[in-house]
């Protein structure tokens, strides 16, 4: 992961109440949901030739820690298939002071415009929503403030992943939602894409009222070079949901073979 700077590994694993089982690890820990290598581990299934995409559409199950995701891929005709995770049923957990959170960031907390909440739909992160992409840029992560706030938290801590910065309005004019992940080491300092927290995210916009319906585009990667877009769509009522779909595009770079 150091030599090729990547956020995660994943590494597919037999299953017996799925189609497919796959583990996913950071550079220091195991992760029990994690959405970007969902889509890489099944773009890795279909160009290994492991899903028939023959009739334009497959649906199958895949077993990840955080329990059994329903995957959906749809050919088509200008690029690489769609796919299609359903996340879990989000758990929604401790709302915090947004000038704690902000704090993190060296911003204030007249930059932090809803009160952050930890949310999950498989890996907890704690939502936080920025007025505007100018507290977006001005965004730094201090990791000695990040590690405190954490060792705060207790056994939550331990698991709970970085703040995911959201602001409403994309990077682009074809997005609704732009996110930064400003990752600790080993972690590489940014993630261009982060699927799993795009569904926490997506589930608080929701339940909150922020966004208009449930349908929308999200943004993030923007400013490192490496533009990120998922579809998503939060299935149930505001106070009710049940899952959230989150679908992108995968295409296989490099393979190789490991000699253990």
């Amino acid at each position: 992961m150091r030599e090729t700077s990547l956020s995660e590994c994943a590494f597919l694993v037999g299953s017996d109440v799925a189609d497919f089982g796959a583990r996913y690890y950071l550079a220091d820990r195991e992760i029990l949901m994690a959405g970007h290598p969902t889509i890489a581990t099944v773009a890795s299934l279909i160009d290994r030739g492991l899903i028939d995409l023959s009739p334009g559409r497959a649906e199958f199950t895949l077993e990840v820690g955080a329990g059994v995701l329903p995957i959906e891929v749809v050919a088509q005709a200008d690029g690489p298939p769609l796919i299609t995770m359903t996340q879990l049923e989000p758990s929604f957990g401790a709302s915090f002071d947004p000038a704690g959170i902000a704090a993190i960031y060296g911003l204030d907390a007249g930059d932090v415009a809803h009160p952050p909440q930890i949310v999950s739909t498989g890996t907890a992160f704690c939502i936080t929503v920025l007025c505007d992409n100018d507290a977006q840029r001005r965004a730094v992560l201090d990791v000695d403030a990040l590690r405190a706030w954490r060792a705060g938290l207790g056994e939550v801590g331990k698991t709970l992943l970085e703040p995911f910065l959201v602001t409403l309005g994309g990077a682009s004019a074809a997005g609704d939602t732009f996110a930064r992940l400003l990752l600790a080491p080993p972690m590489p300092a940014e993630d261009p894409f982060t699927g799993s927290a795009t569904g926490c995210m997506a589930a608080y916009l929701w339940r909150r009222g922020l966004i208009e319906g449930p349908r929308f585009a999200a943004e993030q990667g923007h400013w490192l070079g490496r533009p990120g877009r998922a579809e998503v769509e939060v299935l149930g009522p505001p106070d009710a949901i049940t899952g959230v779909r989150v679908g992108g595009t995968g295409v296989v770079l490099m393979e190789g073979v490991l000699r253990l």
